[in-house]
Order: structure tokens, then C-alpha cells, then sequence
């Protein structure tokens, strides 16, 4: 009986030490570098949605998550999503329901765009679950599912879909006269990436605020073979272990802003939302 227990707690141990090991993060000039390595993780790497919105870090807390960061675009004003978010094979955010995004004729003009954004996928074929970055319309193969994903954008890597994706809009004479979610400023961003079978998290604050454009580079940078953006600026958080990053563009540093969709990681989550 004791050689039994011995042997369970060793078990415990040693998954606990695996699944800490999927999880390294680093810090550098105010920004923070996560990866997720291992097939361990996987499994446990889930995107989430609230009713009404809430802060990061209540989310981190409310799911027992290891690991939280900010996901899809929403808007505030409605609490609707603007991005497509799909938690556990089911399809829980849906832009195409959100009136506001017709009620304006530029948004109308362009919704096809909006709606075909790039989204981080994780999918399940034949047992082997894999991670991918693609614009929202690209279809599934046959033998393969959906098991979670987060649409966010503009797509970073391999290239900048800024226009295809409707983050400017320019006019006859080839100028910029609108752009969205602030790409060319220099702001808080919240970034994913993939270089082999490893997912990369860069959360730059406010402290080194980058553009679109700057943050593409840092991902090439990093040698990331594919990457994009989630909601960025004042949405921009973190909270892993002791770390609690939240920007602090017109809210509290202690608190941030309230949100609509998230990245956790947590072999314990339940439908709770």
C-alpha cells in the first residue's frame, strides 16, 4: 500500500513538473515573452467568452486558469463580440449577430472582410491536435475539428493582411483614411505566434508601446512562422502566477478593462460563463 502511494504522489509530481515546464515566460524592456511547448498542453489551452464582460484577471481567478491573456475584439458599448470565438467544438461567438456592425455603412461595406479576420485554431486530426493561424472562412479538412479558436487580427506572419482584413482603409489615391483597433499607433498589443509545434504569447505594455508594423518585425524577429494579433491597447492583460500586467490607458492598473473573450489554460475548466 505505501509503495502504491509512493508511486501516485511521484505521478502527481511528475505531471505537475511537466505541465509547469509547457509554460516559460520571460520578460524583457516591458515586454513579455510566453511560449507553450509539449503535446501536454495542448488539451488544457482553451478560449472562453463571457455573457457580460469582465476583467482578466476575475477570469484567471473564476476558471483556476495557470495562464490568462485577453483574446477577441468585442464592443463596448453592446458587450458584443466582433470576433468569432469557438470553445470546446461550439461556435459561443458569433460577429455576424452584432447589429452594430451594420448599422454602420462603412462597417456594412466591408463586412466580409470583418468577418473572415485571421483566428488562432487549435485542431484535433486523427488524434494529433495541431495549431494553426488562418483567416476565419478557411475550411477544415475532412478528418479534422475545430476543438477551440479565438479570431483577433490583423495577421502578422507569414504576411501583413492589414487591408484584406479591414484594419485601413485607404482611398483612390492609395492614402490611409481609417484605420482600426489603433494598428498604426504606437500602443499596448496583445500577439500569438507559432514557430514549429510551439505557441508563442507576446504581451508589450504600454511601458513599450510598438505600431502594427513594428510589432510584425519583433515577431520575425523571433523567427515565429506564423503570427497575428488579439485585441490590443487598453484590452492588453496577463495574469500568470505573480504576474498581473494590465494596461493602464483609462483604467486602473489593479483592475483593467473589462473584456469579452479569453486565452486560458486550465485542466479544471467547466462551462462556468
Amino acid at each position: 500500500m505505501k509503495k502504491f502511494i509512493i508511486l501516485l504522489l511521484c505521478i502527481l509530481f511528475m505531471a505537475g513538473t511537466a505541465q509547469a515546464k509547457s509554460i516559460n515566460i520571460e520578460e524583457e524592456n516591458d515586454i513579455y515573452h510566453i511560449t507553450l511547448s509539449g503535446n501536454s498542453i495542448k488539451k488544457h489551452l482553451k478560449f472562453v467568452s463571457t455573457k457580460s464582460l469582465k476583467t482578466n484577471e476575475e477570469i484567471h481567478k473564476l476558471a483556476k486558469s495557470k495562464l490568462t491573456i485577453n483574446a477577441g475584439f468585442f464592443d463596448p458599448n453592446n458587450e458584443k463580440t466582433i470576433s468569432y470565438i469557438v470553445t470546446n467544438g461550439t461556435t459561443v461567438e458569433d460577429p455576424y449577430l452584432n447589429e452594430r456592425l451594420y448599422t454602420n455603412p462603412i462597417l456594412r461595406e466591408n463586412i466580409k472582410k470583418i468577418l473572415n479576420r485571421s483566428e488562432f485554431r487549435i485542431t484535433e486530426c486523427n488524434k494529433k491536435i495541431n495549431y494553426s493561424i488562418v483567416p476565419h472562412n478557411t475550411p477544415v479538412d475532412f478528418s479534422c475539428n475545430i476543438l477551440t479558436s479565438a479570431q483577433g487580427g490583423p495577421q502578422l506572419l507569414p504576411d501583413l493582411r492589414l487591408e484584406e482584413e479591414f484594419f485601413i482603409l485607404k482611398d483612390s489615391d492609395n492614402n490611409i483614411i481609417r484605420q482600426s483597433a489603433s494598428v498604426l499607433d504606437r500602443t499596448a498589443r496583445t500577439l500569438i505566434g507559432i514557430k514549429d509545434d510551439e505557441v508563442h504569447i507576446l504581451i508589450i505594455t504600454n511601458k513599450n508601446p510598438k505600431n502594427i508594423f513594428e510589432a510584425r518585425d519583433l515577431c520575425k524577429s523571433l523567427g515565429l512562422q506564423y503570427a497575428m494579433a488579439f485585441d490590443g491597447g487598453s484590452s492588453t492583460s496577463l495574469d500568470y502566477k505573480k504576474i498581473h500586467v494590465t494596461s493602464t490607458q483609462g483604467f486602473g492598473e489593479d483592475t483593467g478593462r473589462r473584456l469579452k473573450s479569453f486565452m486560458i489554460i486550465t485542466p479544471k475548466f467547466k462551462s462556468i460563463f
